[in-house]
């Protein structure tokens, strides 16, 4: 089963990729890696414990999560070229008591599984900051080793 195959039957939509919020790309490959910039969820904002739950932030996560699988298809053509999510990189945009985190970035690493099977498994840092771009609540990289050219 392909990964388009496995994301339709998952009733799965991949959303457009954001335009770049700076002078950046949205990906960097460099031999068998595939390095994805940071990304945040569309049109939210706001602090995760000071007016965002951790369910919704997990789901904002999850969010990103879809938008990234979104630059990893335009960047490598197929998903099946996908041979292993290595790390995962989360930021929380959290009140400072707030310790969480790695529930909040379960979105992403949760869809990650459920989309690659064995190969969305990964290395994840899961880290609060005080401020995140434009107020977002969540923000994750990823970096993804490619096979085949």
């Amino acid at each position: 089963m392909t990964i388009d195959e496995r994301m339709n039957e998952l009733g799965i939509e991949l959303p457009p990729i954001p335009a770049p919020a700076g002078n950046y790309v949205h990906a960097v490959r460099t031999g068998n890696l595939l390095f994805l910039a940071g990304k945040g969820p569309v049109a939210v904002t706001g602090k995760v414990g000071a007016g965002i739950s951790v369910d919704e932030a997990y789901g904002h996560a999850r969010e990103v999560g879809l938008i990234l699988i979104s630059v990893m298809r335009e960047e490598l053509g197929s998903l099946d070229r996908v041979n292993r999510i290595v790390k995962v990189l989360g930021m929380v945009n959290a009140v400072p008591e707030f310790g969480q985190q790695p529930a909040v970035i379960n979105g992403c690493s949760d869809l990650f599984v459920e989309v690659f099977g064995d190969k969305g498994r990964h290395a994840r840092s899961a880290v609060g900051m005080g401020s995140l771009p434009g107020g977002i609540p969540v923000e994750i990289e990823v970096i993804v080793e490619v096979a085949g050219e």
